[in-house]
């Protein structure tokens, strides 16, 4: 599974690209906000961090808009995946992107229809939401299973990212049933090296090495 860091902090991506945990990044209006960056300015620097797809989005409802952008975006460097509304438009906006050669990360996905259509419209990525699926008291992660198995009976490239992610069983469960990508925020993906029993191990361990009185440097 590949493991995509939602996020436009610069310092975050570089952290966890430095151990190798970074497969690419995604970013959206809201977190470009949050960093308080020009967009085409952070988005340069992130692709010019992380050698995997930086997805960035179209602000535009309508497709002919949503394609000028799109273009405009990809310019800023080989790797940008540019991101896309589950929306008619932006259906009509990944098949001209992806027909020109451009990946394309087709986001806010609840249905399992909607993800046959972006994968018909040519997309690289679909991006289900599954924390605001289970917000809604619905299976974010039954919309998973549905998208992989609708992939796997048509043979589909497309890539399935899930998004909304926001604790570390999401990783697992999307991991188990198949997902090809999560993407999720910098603190979800530190936490899933935590384990209350690791800590009580590693507790246990260091009393113990205290009462030796040895050091190894």
């Amino acid at each position: 599974m590949k493991f995509f860091v939602d996020t436009a902090d610069i310092d975050a991506i570089a952290e966890l690209n430095d151990l190798g945990m970074v497969d690419g990044v995604t970013t959206n209006p809201s977190l470009i906000l949050k960093s308080g960056r020009d967009i085409l300015e952070v988005t340069k620097e992130i692709c010019d961090l992380v050698e995997g797809p930086v997805s960035a989005e179209v602000v535009a409802l309508k497709s002919d808009e949503m394609i000028a952008e799109g273009r405009k975006l990809a310019e800023i460097a080989d790797n940008i995946t540019v991101k896309v509304p589950l929306t008619w438009d932006g259906l009509k906006t990944c098949k001209v992107l992806s027909s020109e050669g451009k990946k394309v990360n087709v986001t806010l996905c609840f249905s399992a229809n909607q993800a046959l259509l972006a994968a018909k419209a040519g997309a690289t990525f679909i991006s289900p939401f599954i924390g605001r699926l289970d917000d809604m008291n619905l299976d974010g992660m039954e919309l998973i299973a549905d998208i992989r198995e609708i992939y796997d009976n048509y043979l589909f490239d497309t890539e399935i990212l899930a998004a909304s992610i926001r604790t570390v069983n999401h990783v697992s469960d999307a991991a188990k049933i198949g997902a090809d990508v999560i993407t999720a925020p910098p603190a979800v993906i530190k936490k899933l090296a935590e384990h209350p029993l690791t800590d009580k191990g590693l507790d246990a361990f260091m009393k113990d090495w205290e009462k030796t009185g040895q050091k190894i440097l």
